[in-house]
């Protein structure tokens, strides 16, 4: 099936590698990239930096605007890479219900190592106090997305090989060609 656009989004907890993965996957492919702290309002921002972790009433209007520009970059005609935790699969629905073909790669791997990372990060309002929260509410790509395509990958393997394992297993067209970079 043809798609107008294609939306990667890089997905997991903090600390997992989403940044890293989606900058990756948007220069190989050429594609618009996007992190979803950006669309964070500032009181978000503000309750994450004091160690408080958001409520669903704090990520609804949050999400709602990454599918806003999602959609809007697919009647452009771009496809996306966009980093977001998109931890339940409600959020995942409504991130799913943006203009194009919507696919989800879960970056997980083991809370030890999750957090050893997030301990070697500087300039990020997420403090690592919060990953158990984040893990407490994570629910795992669904055997149904998983067949749609959405992939799971463990963050213990390099960015290399989880670079071609996205790629070999999404067989995704570049637009390297067209990109203006």
């Amino acid at each position: 099936m043809q798609y107008p656009a294609t939306h990667l989004v890089v997905m997991g907890v903090a600390g997992s590698g989403k940044s890293t993965i989606a900058a990756a996957l948007s220069r190989q492919l050429g594609w618009a990239c996007a992190e979803a702290d950006e669309f964070h309002p500032q009181s978000n921002i503000d309750k994450m930096s004091q160690g408080i972790p958001l409520q669903d009433e704090d990520r609804w209007p949050w999400l709602q605007q990454i599918q806003d520009w999602m959609t809007g970059q697919a009647r452009a005609g771009r496809s996306t890479v966009l980093t977001c935790s998109a931890l339940k699969r409600s959020y995942r629905r409504l991130l799913s219900d943006a203009e194009g073909r919507v696919l989800f790669i879960h970056l997980d791997g083991e809370a030890a190592l999750i957090s050893e990372r997030m301990q070697g990060r500087e300039g990020h309002f997420m403090p690592p106090t919060l990953l158990p929260s984040q893990l407490a509410t994570l629910e795992p790509l669904s055997p149904e997305e998983l067949a749609e395509g959405s992939l799971r990958l463990d963050i213990s393997r390099s960015p290399e090989q989880l670079i071609e394992a996205i790629l070999g297993a999404l067989k995704l067209p570049s637009d390297r060609a067209r990109c203006a970079h």
